[in-house]
């Protein structure tokens, strides 16, 4: 199973960006997705999720209204569109897959995720 996250980068605040991760190696269209981040010196928060099919998504309630999850399963990806970036916002992004799932649910919990990608950095200049 490989998870393979791109779109990290350098921005200033206020600014987007899009994460993108490409699945390969499991079923994807069965398998909730998730993004977490980790910012230097803390700990891996949820920041969202989405089911099977696209249709329920969750997200921290720090980036709720800025940041929208989707997914396209014609091409095993899943997205993270980060929309009035904050400094705060800065650490580096996984993507993650929960393949032991239902169809409607949403994953939070870091440790439901079994595959994890290495990450992207994503750096926000105040």
């Amino acid at each position: 199973v490989q998870l393979q996250a791109s779109g990290g980068g350098l921005v200033q605040a206020g600014g987007s960006l899009r994460l993108s991760c490409t699945v390969s190696g499991l079923s994807f269209s069965r398998s909730a997705m998730g993004w977490f981040r980790q910012a230097p010196g803390k700990g891996r928060e949820f920041v969202a999720g989405i089911s099977w099919w696209g249709k329920n998504t969750g997200y921290a309630d720090s980036v709720k209204g800025r940041f929208t999850i989707s997914r396209d399963n014609a091409k095993n990806t899943v997205n993270l569109r980060m929309n009035s970036l904050k400094p705060e916002d800065t650490a580096i992004y996984f993507c993650a897959a929960d393949d032991n799932t239902v169809s409607g649910a949403i994953s939070r919990a870091e440790d439901r995720f079994e595959f994890w990608g290495r990450g992207t950095q994503v750096t926000v200049s105040g």
